[in-house]
């Protein structure tokens, strides 16, 4: 399974970056291909390209606070599993298996 995701929160600094570390390794343990971009206070770290977005089975947006150039995603909200850094962090495993889920149900 491909999966993408974006990471961001209210001050931009350690829950973006625990979140994305928390996605990726519980991605790979699972045997899935994982790229996650962070928007904090340096802006956009690995940044998506449009074909990262169209190619993956599934969208997960770890944010509590707005996304940059949202209208990347727009042609593939049935993707998107919405969450928040937080829950990412205490529990990745749940968050993985509602992607897996939702990639089973398509």
């Amino acid at each position: 399974m491909k999966i993408v995701a974006i990471t961001s929160c209210a001050t931009g600094i350690a829950h973006s970056y625990m979140a994305a570390e928390a996605i990726t390794k519980t991605a790979k343990k699972k045997g899935h291909q994982v790229k996650v971009e962070i928007q904090g206070a340096l802006g956009i770290e690995n940044q998506l390209s449009k074909a990262d977005i169209e190619n993956a089975n599934v969208i997960i947006f770890a944010n509590d606070v707005g996304i940059t150039n949202l209208e990347r995603f727009a042609d593939h909200k049935a993707k998107i599993i919405q969450t928040s850094p937080h829950e990412v962090i205490k529990d990745p495993e749940s968050v993985l298996a509602k992607a897996e889920n939702l990639v089973e149900g398509q």
